[in-house]
């Protein structure tokens, strides 16, 4: 059913139009449950118009009902309304986003006083006075397309409003100017306008993305509003519901009347409270419940629980709604349940905008025995189902049958500045540690600029030791990385230049490489030629089973689960390495495979490291298989000794399906009846004989390896030919963000986060990763939450206590766990609500990442609040690193952000430790270069590493040089008129010194243009050098000067090379040979020329190369 005419339902009730017609004063509405009450204030707002106000018990009841109205309501007639505030107005700590979704509210509400507008809102939010509308008319410039202004009248303008100036514009409230550009982010969009002006006028106004500073859409005119917050002194301030009593046609809808009352005037007792004098102060922009009250009098109010202490009701609409029957993933009670309704005269309508869940539900109906028509579907997505006996229908929600995590999503939030956060991060600093790929580490100079023969030219100047210099030209910035990031105390060892030291580390990392990458190739080949069991194509049960997954599939884990069917129905031994962060599902593809073997009567053993760990994939593993015909088992150090001989007689006997377990299950005494499937989860944190004895075991069994540290894509790539891999990299979309929050450390903060995660029934990480003071910070829990159950964790405990204190913390005896970053290691504790980080400032952004994964693992809202000491005591890189993980509040974002810490262990765990070692002293960009070298010679010496059967990796280009040196006597350059930031100005050098091609280049110059204006010569012919070196590298040829006409390319330098037997080689020399006299090849004493007279410039020169390149490929086909 179309979603209009499911709504259409909802228009045409009768109790629809009593509440429109609702006189006023408070008129209680009984009986609606699940998402009923949504439905019908969309009804109401769709057939009446007006404004409605929608009140919710707090952010998150408040944000299911916007997305719940999000499915009838247009997004531009829809508004959410938040608290200016991360937490709320007690913590006094602005959010941006927040402060932007209020202003674009109400700026709309200065607009067509007629229009529908619906709001949902919450105490917080309505607890802060607003700025009067004078105030905000005040606070408002307007642009428009033709306007007269110079660039310095409207940056005197945007300056008296309180905009500040900075080089790119990435939050609200900054402007930057770029000649006749300027950029500026309202706090009233959530898009940054970039204003171009042609002289004195308004030429054009667009909209730019933040991430890459490029536009998206134009406008012809636009409003810049400035910060009106309650941080903003000296405003006249009202009320929110007194600013809306000039729109027509009000209606309030409150969900629990009693409890916003409650909340306000705790709100107002707390901050009186907890911040003295600034309290008092602070009073004056805070409204109370009894004024909340008055301010409603003479207004229309639908309450859905209760009524306010001051507010008698004026009438009672009763509707007949009972909840969504409690399906339990129980599918045959679910097709009673709608053959039942459908005999008696119900309509049934599931509710999902997942097609893939309606295809699985129908298939799973047919399975067993439902009949066709018993239920329609409608392409909405609603928080909780219902059954309406007025309108004879019953609305199930999806995620409610399958038991998946429902998340609702906002408009008009502000978009995270990813792309900002990793340049800052990788930003190269005057005194920076470089490495360079052919001379080794040494620290960053600056940008130079040299004048020869009365050109100008641009190089980045690199300090060796004994003070040498060595300037690297623009176009050769990718030999250049930045060192590993400063997280360590201790500074690397500058080499010498000229010195051998770096070429002898660099060839002792080569050949290491090349043998693991050889043994590797080869193990995978005798796997290949052995043979396995062949598993059963998938059952009904199996996709029961994925069908009932919390979370969305994300096209990886799709992608994953198949290679791993494919692998297990193949009758070759599976060896597959599944690679994900935290949280990303891998325990899931685990779990589908488990039962996938337990279904063809084959056993499993899951291998973990830890007896925590194992506790903790019983605890999953039981959770997820409930209900379906097979027995999972846990042996580890926690069973007594007659636990453990019958758990071992039952899997002689075959009784047990799966068991999990640690190294114990690799003992003498394991005998299994029948195994068919070994998963090893973090098989890097096993001994050597453990890891000698899964080599044996997995010549024969199909094994799964699982692994959380992420095996960076590059290194995925290059050893394809040696290992199946499957990489998650991004986390479930329904998967909720975990709140993200920096705070100065408080003791009242600490107590609010801890009382409201036990008050839901949620558990607390306490991280203080100091072992000398763990039991202060323990105390001050203690003290401020005096009820709270308290227990320590930390590296020095012996590990039989610390086994004890995990495993008491996962039952539920504890409250609080006040740890070291032990917590880190894997340990998923379901109920854990909220992580606090102490001293946040001193980790690293991949500890962060990590240490945040460790909540958030149901399908509730989780926290993670990043103590500090105050702003003016950290570093400014440690400021970045907070903002950064505070933006990537999604999960998976970790995966894109400076994980070198991360990308070094995934190294460690397939290259082996003493690689890492080595990685951390050159950084990883340099290291995966040398990688590239080394499997490229591989390649050269016949030893392939072709694809796997996946067919996942890019095809390997045929480069016969890694490198190609241009040299040009004209000026290739960009020059500081046309960008002045020296930041800025690497990071498109590098941008520049990557593109492949000309597709590549092009694009680049209209990013350029948009950016900064047309671009000048010097900058066109940096793009067209770069093209030159690409062309040049492809054909063979190490170095190409263009100069005085003539245009020299080097061909490879050693004689020996395969390039020389190469079918590119013969083409070129068949092209030159075709040529006229202008064309000469040389054999100089080092090596073979090409010489070509008469070339008028770069641009000649490329299409040379160009046609050069055609008869290659003309050749080729």
């Amino acid at each position: 059913m179309r979603k209009d005419k499911f709504i259409d339902i909802y228009r045409r009730d009768d109790v629809t139009s009593r509440l429109i017609s609702a006189p006023e004063g408070l008129t209680s509405l009984t009986g609606a449950v699940g998402s009923s009450f949504s439905l019908y204030v969309a009804a109401a707002a769709l057939t009446a118009g007006g404004t409605h106000v929608v009140i919710a018990d707090d952010k998150d009841s408040a944000g299911f009902i916007y997305y719940d109205l999000l499915n009838f309501i247009s997004p531009d007639d829809l508004f959410f309304f938040p608290t200016s505030y991360k937490r709320s107005s007690l913590f006094c700590t602005e959010s941006n986003s927040n402060i932007v979704q209020r202003t674009a509210l109400l700026t709309a509400l200065g607009g067509d006083a007629s229009r529908i507008m619906v709001i949902c809102t919450y105490p917080e939010a309505l607890a802060e006075k607003v700025a009067e509308e004078s105030e905000l008319r005040a606070a408002t410039l307007k642009i428009a397309r033709g306007d007269k202004v110079s660039v310095d009248k409207l940056a005197e303008r945007l300056v008296a409003m309180g905009f500040v100036r900075d080089d790119f514009v990435w939050a609200p409230g900054q402007y930057s100017v770029r000649g006749g550009i300027v950029d500026i982010f309202s706090y009233g969009d959530i898009h940054p306008y970039r204003i171009d002006l042609f002289g004195d006028e308004v030429d054009s106004i667009r909209m730019f993305d933040i991430n890459t500073q490029l536009s998206t859409g134009s406008r012809d005119a636009v409003e810049v509003v400035a910060n009106t917050s309650g941080s903003k002194k000296g405003m006249c301030r009202t009320s929110f519901t007194d600013l809306i009593k000039s729109r027509a046609d009000r209606r309030y809808w409150v969900v629990t009347p009693s409890h916003v009352e409650r909340r306000l005037n705790d709100i107002r007792a707390q901050v009186l409270s907890s911040r003295g004098d600034e309290g008092k102060a602070l009073l004056e922009s805070l409204w109370s419940g009894p004024q909340l009250c008055r301010s409603l009098e003479g207004e229309r109010v639908i309450a859905l629980h209760g009524t306010f202490s001051d507010m008698n009701p004026v009438g009672d609409i009763s509707v007949r709604k009972s909840p969504q029957t409690a399906i339990g993933k129980n599918f045959e009670l679910l097709r009673d349940d709608l053959v039942k309704y459908k005999e008696e005269g119900y309509a049934s309508y599931i509710v999902t905008q997942n097609g893939a869940q309606i295809e699985r539900l129908s298939g799973i109906m047919a399975s067993i025995g439902g009949k066709k028509g018993l239920f329609d579907s409608v392409d909405i997505t609603l928080q909780g189902g219902f059954v309406d006996h007025d309108n004879k229908l019953c609305v199930y929600t999806d995620h409610q049958i399958f038991e998946r995590n429902h998340r609702y999503r906002l408009m008009r939030e502000l978009p995270k500045a990813e792309g900002l956060s990793v340049s800052e991060l990788q930003e190269m600093s005057l005194g920076d540690y470089v490495v360079h790929i052919d001379h080794g580490i040494g620290r960053y100079g600056g940008l130079t600029r040299s004048v020869e023969n009365g050109k100008v030219a641009e190089a980045v100047k690199i300090i060796y030791r004994d003070g040498d210099v060595l300037l690297v030209g623009v176009h050769a910035l990718h030999k250049i990385s930045k060192y590993k990031d400063g997280d360590t105390e201790t500074a690397p060892k500058l080499h010498k230049l000229g010195g051998g030291t770096w070429q002898r580390q660099k060839m002792t990392a080569k050949s290491r490489v090349k043998d693991i990458a050889k043994d590797l190739i080869a193990l995978y080949a005798k796997r290949r030629a052995s043979k396995g069991y062949a598993f059963s194509p998938d059952g009904y049960m199996q996709q029961e089973l994925e069908a009932s997954f919390l979370y969305e599939d994300t096209p990886d884990q799709q992608k994953a689960t198949e290679a791993l069917k494919r692998d297990m129905e193949a009758p070759v031994p599976m060896d597959r390495l599944i690679c994900g962060d935290v949280g990303f599902g891998k325990t899931e593809i685990a779990i589908r495979a488990a039962f996938k073997a337990a279904v063809d009567g084959k056993q499993v053993a899951v291998l973990v490291p830890t007896t925590v760990l194992s506790l903790q994939h019983y605890r999953t593993f039981t959770r997820r298989l409930s209900g379906l015909p097979v027995t999972v088992e846990n042996l580890s150090r926690a069973k007594s000794a007659g636990q453990v001989s019958d758990i071992l007689r039952r899997l002689k006997e075959g009784k047990i399906d799966i068991v999990i377990g640690t190294h114990k299950l690799l003992g003498s005494k394991v005998e299994f009846r029948d195994l068919g499937l070994l998963i090893v989860d973090e098989e890097q944190k096993f001994g050597v004989s453990s890891k000698e004895k899964l080599r044996k075991m997995r010549e024969s069994v199909d094994t799964l390896t699982l692994t959380a540290t992420p095996i960076p894509r590059t290194l995925q790539f290059s050893l394809m030919g040696a290992r199946d891999l499957s990489i998650i990299a991004t986390p479930p979309p329904n998967r909720q963000p975990v709140s993200t929050e920096v705070h100065e450390f408080s003791p009242e903060i600490v107590r609010e986060a801890v009382e409201a995660e036990i008050e839901r029934g949620g558990q607390v990480f306490f991280v203080h990763n100091r072992i000398e003071t763990i039991e202060r910070a323990a105390a001050l829990v203690q003290r401020e939450l005096p009820g709270a159950r308290i227990a320590v964790a930390h590296g020095r405990m012996s590990p039989a206590q610390l086994e004890r204190v995990m495993t008491d913390f996962i039952y539920g005896e504890y409250d609080v766990l006040v740890a070291t970053t032990i917590i880190e290691s894997g340990i998923d504790i379901q109920n854990a609500g909220t992580i606090i980080v102490n001293d946040a400032q001193n980790f690293g952004l991949g500890d962060l990442h990590q240490l945040r994964g460790r909540v958030g693992r149901n399908n509730r809202k989780a926290y993670c609040l990043l103590l500090t000491p105050p702003v003016e005591c950290i570093s400014e890189t440690a400021r970045r690193r907070l903002r950064a993980i505070e933006e990537f509040a999604d999960l998976g974002a970790g995966f894109n952000i400076a994980m070198q810490d991360l990308d070094i262990r995934g190294a460690g765990n397939m290259l082996g430790a003493e690689q890492s070692g080595f990685i951390a002293d050159i950084g990883f960009e340099t290291y995966r270069k040398i990688l590239d070298e080394a499997m490229a010679e591989l390649k050269a010496e016949g030893i392939g590493t072709d694809n796997g059967p996946d067919g996942d990796g890019p095809a390997a280009r045929e480069l016969y040089v890694s490198d190609c040196q241009v040299d040009i006597d004209d000026e290739a350059f960009i020059p500081d008129t046309y960008v002045s930031n020296t930041a800025e100005k690497i990071k498109l050098y590098r941008t520049i010194d990557a593109m492949e091609t000309s597709q590549e280049a092009e694009r680049m110059i209209a990013e350029l243009t948009d950016r900064f204006g047309p671009p000048p010569e010097p900058v066109k012919r940096l793009l067209s050098v770069v093209s030159l070196r690409k062309a040049a590298m492809a054909l063979g040829f190490e170095k190409a000067i263009v100069k005085n006409g003539f245009f020299i390319l080097h061909f490879v330098g050693k004689p020996q090379s395969p390039y020389f037997k190469s079918d590119v080689f013969t083409s070129v020399m068949r092209f030159v040979a075709g040529q006229d006299e202008r064309y000469k090849v040389k054999q100089s004493p080092e090596r073979l020329l090409l010489s070509i007279r008469g070339v008028g410039g770069i641009d000649d020169a490329l299409a040379i190369l160009r046609e050069m390149g055609r008869q290659v490929d003309k050749d080729k086909a």
